[in-house]
């Protein structure tokens, strides 16, 4: 699987994903109509970035629930914390370490556009798990192996060519998306029984090529050419625009992938 590394991550990026960010919380909305919280519920945000979807949450389970909110990039914490109020918190944590949080102690665990970069996805639905109610539900809306993202055809495309083809680490930086039927089995490893999972198509425009590889950069905390040399990657950046340019229509760049939703429940036992 790729290798993701945080440390590519700036504040500017983060202020990039906080401005350019609306199309998944547009998406995270759907998944939490999905998961039909209730007044009191005590709510995990995993990877919730810069907070926006936390509020819908926050306002769902209303002043008698909680949701906390996670994520390993303290820039993104930082904006986060700005939205928190007595029935919202954020701090830096890790899906794949849940230690700081008792077994058993929320109603509901979520993921808007997290699932594909988390490194192992089976010890992290292991965790949340744990962390989960009997019958808790989890929430995870996340990119779909059966439907390639544009960006990584068109990084590969470009890749591909032959100032780029001997540096390995070009490869790195991708979000490792799940086929549905994989992860129908990652849940039921994990103890999980799915609810509904299905496809949901996903369109991304903006007005420019640059304005797209920009939230491509911010989404993917830097990672997404980030393992290139210096003196390749404005050309490779380059390139790739040149290539979204191909995807031009009347209203903008025009970026068309598809999305996997779930909601599962924790199998009690």
């Amino acid at each position: 699987m790729a290798d993701i590394s945080l440390i590519m991550e700036t504040g500017a990026l983060a202020d990039i994903y906080e401005a350019a960010s609306e199309n998944q919380y547009k998406a995270g909305l759907v998944l939490l109509e999905q998961l039909k919280f209730t007044p009191g519920e005590i709510v995990l945000d995993v990877g919730c970035g810069t907070g926006r979807l936390g509020v819908d949450a926050a306002d769902l389970v209303g002043p008698h629930g909680k949701v906390t909110g996670i994520d390993p990039l303290a820039t993104r914490i930082q904006i986060a914390s700005k939205r928190a109020r007595e029935n919202l918190s954020f701090l830096v944590g890790d899906a794949l370490d849940l230690s700081i949080f008792a077994s058993a102690s929320f109603d509901v665990v979520y993921l808007n556009a997290v699932f594909h970069w988390l490194p192992d996805k089976a010890r992290a639905l292991h965790e949340f798990a744990r962390v989960l109610k009997p019958n808790g539900r989890l929430g995870i809306t996340t990119g779909s192996g059966d439907h390639p993202y544009p960006h990584e055809i068109l990084k590969e495309r470009v890749m591909a060519r032959e100032r780029y083809r001997s540096y390995i680490e070009s490869t790195k930086g991708d979000a490792s998306l799940p086929t549905k039927k994989h992860l129908e089995s990652l849940l039921h490893d994990a103890g999980f029984q799915c609810q509904s999972i299905f496809f949901a198509p996903h369109v991304l425009i903006t007005k420019s090529a640059s304005e797209m590889v920009d939230f491509i950069e911010a989404s993917s905390f830097g990672n997404f050419l980030g393992h290139l040399p210096n003196h390749l990657r404005s050309m490779a950046r380059q390139e790739i625009e040149e290539e979204y340019e191909q995807l031009r229509t009347d209203e903008g760049i025009v970026a068309e992938a598809t999305r996997l939703i779930v909601v599962a429940n924790k199998i009690q036992g």
